[in-house]
């Protein structure tokens, strides 16, 4: 029998030309897809327009190069647009060595049918005999398949077969006088049930979903207690307990169920029993634990040896014992065809080029690097570990998580039992929307990591590094799971304040007018807030367009004061109407000051908006009026001149002896005050009035004097480094000194007489024997000499 050594394949010349082409050819065909991506950041903005669009067949056909040319642009044509998780990752040379397996299969299967059934034989009985004592498998047979769940549900076909003897004489009858049952944990994978029932032409009622554990044990592994007990009133209503699929490491967080404690039931009551899980590769080290180690005693395992060694394009594995060879070929578990037999090829070439020490070596890397993230978790506060097994578990799932602030009560604060259950449900919402964003932002910083972000049914989001699936795909090293711990550390301070101010947020806004808090539960940030207009209608859920107008110029304001926050805007929650969605944000964030710049800014724009909208009907009316007006003084100057004056000729010469002493009338609008005011003023004096003084703009009202230095929505740090306690003061003293002077409000002494009104000429003679440099009595005031040098 053939060892599966820890050598990798020979430098040996090759004798055969057509598998030497081969190699060189898919060699130099994916060199050319792998720089793909290379040059088409180089060209970048000469995409080709017509490569999505599909073209008719052409008559002459084409080269090689030409369709790896029309490949590469399907592959790497729209990876300007796409995150870079999602680009095609190196598979790096054992997964050319898999690759090559597949053209290799298409090769061996135009040889002779001797030659075939021969190679076919080799291939199929080698890679079982490997993965069988990798894997502690023994005497077990393989059945290879690209669907992972296919394993499975040829599985139940074998045990339909096993237990029903007169299942393909009489079919469906048996099956009705006697329903088979298949028992699924409820933490099994999505859908999984569903898919059995599909192929094997079952109804539904043939499942029974298998609880957790509630008061016990992990509340992810299958309670067995209940699980006797489901198959015991099975029997009693004449069904048959056919399979249970047990779990060596759940879809979600990896823990496994207690499989020997399984067996032993499985025996009791002739259950077949199945086991599949991400935990089942660590079966091929040296120290297994004794939960997994069980699994070596079950019916069939399925084994997914392509994530585990980073090896694309590989089959599936279910390892199975079963001593009647017509039975699984009944099944579909063997076959005769060679084409079945050649889908171990990819996996047969990839793990003689491995050796076993590469596939031990991976495997063992995997589980060093979750152990190590594990121990730099536990030094971690407000992280939260879900880890079954702390020696053994090769899936590390954490999540942030706080207490709640408000749990303390104060002295005059009563606290509502009914009100505690709504309190801790939010703060689950606000923990998932945190913990969903975090797990985004390890994924970007961190992309050799592998993260996922999952929501389970009990402990809300959380972010799950599975190594095994990802490691040997990704390259993860040591070094990026130091990298993860720090990145950790990075956002820990944003996640604690931002979960802090959002409570302070919420009551600054139900406490400002024309704001309106929006509890949106998948937002991350401060919170949302929406600003409601004077014809808002509250009880609509239709699309505001003045609303959104409103608040898109308020998203505008809030970027340009260019603060350390981020804005958005975007639909409400639950409606359509539009909202301004506040980021995170750290410590230092003044929450009130935020708020009425938020509401005093919303103000403006409307008040703005309803002005220009105004503004129309306004100087329409203005013209129409000043029209009417300069109509009338026209006629009133025609009456007072004359007709005679009216006529070219006779007009000039009777102007000449007998002038008029007309003067100009005109109209001018004020925009301002919204009329019309002669223009009489203007030319008699030669200076134009100055109207009516517009109002003072709502964004000076509400204008904070801030540092040298300060951004906007920054709490001021006295005695910090930048600026002391002292000089802060002093500035702010200086900068009040200046506004009073240079506004022209000083408040005189009590017994000066620029108190009392005077005469306009008294009141003018102030400023201009401040202009001649006179000096006003030493009154403990500072002396002006120039209020413009001070403005």
């Amino acid at each position: 029998k053939q060892e599966l050594g820890t050598q990798g394949l020979g430098t040996s010349l090759i004798a055969d030309p057509t598998l030497a082409e081969m190699g060189k050819n898919l060699k130099e065909a994916m060199k050319m897809l792998e720089d793909g991506q290379r040059r088409s950041e180089e060209e970048n903005g000469k995409k080709l327009i017509s490569g999505d669009i599909p073209g008719p067949l052409q008559g002459s056909g084409q080269d090689m190069v030409s369709i790896l040319q029309l490949v590469q642009n399907l592959m790497h044509g729209d990876e300007e647009e796409e995150p870079p998780s999602t680009r095609v990752q190196d598979i790096g040379e054992q997964g050319h060595i898999a690759l090559l397996g597949h053209s290799l299969g298409a090769y061996i299967s135009t040889l002779d049918k001797e030659k075939l059934r021969k190679l076919t034989t080799r291939i199929l009985s080698d890679t079982t005999l490997w993965l069988c004592r990798i894997f502690r498998y023994e005497n077990g047979c393989a059945y290879f398949h690209e669907e992972e769940r296919e394993g499975l549900a040829r599985i139940c076909r074998l045990a339909i077969h096993s237990r029903y003897e007169d299942f393909v004489v009489d079919g469906f009858n048996v099956l009705y006088n006697k329903k088979p049952v298949i028992y699924l944990s409820a933490a099994a994978r999505p859908g999984l049930g569903q898919y059995l029932c599909n192929q094997l032409g079952l109804p539904f009622p043939c499942l029974c979903r298998v609880p957790c554990n509630t008061m016990f044990g992990s509340q992810h592994q299958m309670d067995v207690a209940f699980l006797e007990k489901l198959i015991k009133d099975d029997i009693e209503r004449g069904r048959l307990p056919l399979l249970l699929v047990a779990n060596a490491g759940t879809a979600a967080v990896g823990h496994t169920d207690k499989i020997g404690r399984l067996k032993e039931l499985c025996e009791q009551y002739g259950i077949w029993l199945h086991v599949e899980g991400v935990n089942l590769a660590t079966l091929a080290l040296g120290y297994v634990s004794s939960s997994v180690l069980a699994a070596t005693k079950c019916d069939s395992m399925t084994l997914t040896p392509g994530p585990w060694l980073g090896l694309p394009a590989v089959p599936a594995v279910t390892l199975y014992k079963h001593d009647d060879p017509a039975l699984t070929l009944v099944a579909g578990l063997t076959s005769n065809k060679p084409a079945d037999k050649l889908r171990a090829l990819p996996l047969w070439l990839s793990l003689q080029y491995l050796g076993l020490d590469g596939i031990v070596e991976r495997i063992k890397h995997a589980c060093q690097l979750s152990q190590r993230l594990q121990e730099s978790l536990k030094k971690v506060d407000h992280i939260k570990i879900l880890v079954e097994d702390e020696l053994s578990s090769p899936v590390v799932v954490f999540r942030f998580f706080q207490e709640l602030p408000g749990s303390d009560p104060g002295p005059n604060v009563v606290p509502a039992p009914s009100v505690a259950p709504s309190a801790v449900g939010r703060e689950r919402h606000s923990c998932d929307a945190l913990n969903r964003w975090l797990g985004e932002q390890l994924k970007q910083l961190v992309p050799a990591s592998g993260l996922t972000v999952m929501d389970l049914e009990v402990e809300g989001t959380c972010v799950r590094f599975s190594p095994l699936m990802t490691a040997a795909a990704l390259g993860t090293r040591a070094e990026d799971m130091d990298q993860l711990v720090a990145c950790i550390h990075g956002k820990l301070p944003l996640l604690t304040c931002t979960l802090q101010l959002r409570e302070e947020f919420k009551q600054e806004v139900a406490g400002t007018a024309g704001l309106l808090y929006v509890d949106d539960p998948n937002w991350p940030g401060i919170g949302v807030v929406r600003y409601e207009h004077a014809n808002d209608d509250k009880n609509s859920l239709k699309l505001d367009p003045e609303g959104e107008k409103i608040h898109a110029g308020l998203l505008k304001k809030l970027n340009e004061l260019e603060s350390d926050l981020t804005f958005k805007m975007g639909p409400e929650y639950k409606s359509m109407k539009s909202c301004i969605y506040i980021g995170m944000a750290s410590d230092d964030v003044d929450v009130s000051e935020l708020v009425e710049t938020i509401a005093a800014t919303a103000r403006e724009i409307e008040e703005n908006s309803r002005l220009l909208e105004n503004m129309t009907e306004v100087v329409r009316k203005g013209i129409q009026e000043a029209q009417v007006q300069l109509q009338k003084a026209n006629e009133e100057r025609l009456l007072e001149e004359g007709v005679l004056r009216q006529i070219p000729v006779v007009g000039s010469v009777l102007n000449w002896f007998s002038p008029v002493q007309a003067s100009q009338k005109g109209r001018t609008f004020n925009l301002t005050a919204g009329s019309l005011e002669s223009t009489e003023h203007t030319y008699v004096y030669k200076v134009q009035g100055s109207g009516v003084t517009p109002p003072q703009t709502p964004s000076a009202a509400r204008t904070r004097q801030r540092l040298p230095g300060q951004k906007p929505f920054k709490r001021s740090l006295r005695g910090s480094d930048a600026v002391s306690e002292t000089s802060s003061v002093s500035h702010v003293d200086d900068l009040e000194k200046m506004e009073h002077l240079s506004g022209g409000q000083d408040a005189p002494e009590a017994d000066s007489p620029e108190q009392h009104p005077g005469p306009p000429a008294a009141e003018a003679e102030q400023p201009r024997a401040l202009q001649d440099g006179a000096q006003r009595p030493d009154d403990g005031r500072p002396q002006v000499e120039d209020p413009e040098s001070l403005r």
